[in-house]
């Protein structure tokens, strides 16, 4: 088939996202389709992003068809590349919605494609219901949830979300695995590379830093006594998209700076396996959820999981059998640190190794193609 896939993709960041439509348009390239991506030349206007830097200096993907001409706030722009679209007449359009701030752009884009009678249309729906609210979220997700022709959601929260809005058909399907971040490499080699102690344990707390995920909670629970005469240390690894302030407060007050290793820059996809490698555990302590992508990164590159039972993350973190589910409490947290160092857990690691069988892209695109009719 010829597939559109509208989204962020390189030079933008754009986290997880990006790289996630770049392997989604690799893999339909490997199972015969032709695949064009349709990204932003403007995806969001400074003041609505938080971070350094909106684009990347990697290298761009090989291979890949990849059109940054998308603006964001440019009306004008919405109704072109609609039309732009309609008349290439692709057989099916992927559309990522993760921000309700996206809605009239997406929505009007997506009215113009369907004016073609051609083309079906499928949403992968990251969020219905923002982790962080904004006037204007519920009627900008209303005006895009009504030209898609159907919906995947990678958790049953969001699933959930989409039957309170659309009675259009809908399925659940699991984030894949992000296998696109080459091979572990020993952890002594990651650790050299990153300046930490070759003994020390270490859990890695990965990602961009926002409240919502639970860095705090996290903190809080590096103070425990057990973690503390455990010899516990804390990796954080990501960009702050939150006040720094209040984080180094945190550390200053509970006197661990020692424990606690920042690398706080942004990560590039080439340096994510060392920080993977170098971990004995990867902790998500989130106050809310609803999947993601850092679980599917600890399922590449084998690494047990303390989850927080809120959104998704305990339905692909099984409790007790890939690592633990706990409330996003910073004592819970603590205690299932602590459990996995003493005891060891042997089992863990084979139960990883068939657990993350059950993501594979070709079970996720065969849902996604199958919600759209193919």
């Amino acid at each position: 088939m010829n597939i559109t896939i509208i989204g962020s993709a390189h030079p933008l960041r754009g986290g997880g996202i990006a790289t996630f439509n770049e392997r989604m348009a690799e893999v339909l390239q490997q199972q015969g389709h032709r695949v064009i991506i349709y990204s932003f030349s403007l995806q969001y206007p400074s003041f609505l992003f938080p971070g350094k830097s909106q684009f990347t200096e990697e290298p761009a993907p090989k291979g890949l068809d990849i059109r940054s001409a998308i603006n964001s706030i440019n009306p004008f722009n919405w109704i072109s590349i609609g039309n732009r679209i309609k008349n290439e007449r692709p057989d099916l359009v992927i559309i990522r919605y993760w921000l309700p701030f996206m809605g009239p752009c997406f929505g009007t884009i997506l009215r113009r494609i369907k004016k073609n009678k051609h083309t079906k249309i499928v949403a992968i729906t990251d969020n219905v219901i923002p982790h962080e609210a904004r006037p204007g979220d519920m009627a900008f997700t209303k005006y895009f949830l009504k030209s898609p022709d159907g919906f995947l959601a990678m958790s049953r929260d969001v699933l959930k979300d989409l039957k309170n809005f659309t009675a259009k058909p809908s399925i659940f399907s699991p984030h894949p695995v992000y296998d696109n971040y080459g091979d572990a490499v020993s952890k002594a080699a990651a650790r050299e590379r990153l300046g930490l102690n070759l003994t020390d344990k270490y859990i890695l707390f990965f990602g961009f830093i926002r409240k919502y995920k639970g860095l705090d909670i996290l903190l809080e629970a590096m103070k425990d006594t057990h973690i503390r005469n455990a010899g516990i240390k804390l990796i954080v690894a990501g960009e702050f998209y939150d006040d720094r302030a209040t984080y180094d407060e945190q550390i200053a007050e509970y006197s661990i700076a020692d424990s606690v290793k920042l690398f706080t820059e942004f990560i590039p996809n080439e340096e994510i396996k060392y920080y993977f490698s170098a971990t004995d555990l990867v902790v998500q302590p989130y106050r809310t959820a609803t999947q993601s992508g850092i679980t599917q990164v600890a399922y590449h590159f084998e690494k047990p999981m303390v989850v927080t039972n809120v959104g998704g993350l305990a339905e692909v973190v099984p409790d007790g059998r890939v690592g633990f589910v706990t409330q996003p409490d910073p004592t819970e947290i603590a205690t299932a640190v602590v459990r996995f160092f003493e005891e060891g857990i042997p089992h863990l690691q084979e139960n990883i190794q068939a657990e993350k069988q059950k993501y594979s892209w070709d079970t996720f695109l065969k849902n996604l193609l199958g919600v759209a009719g193919f």
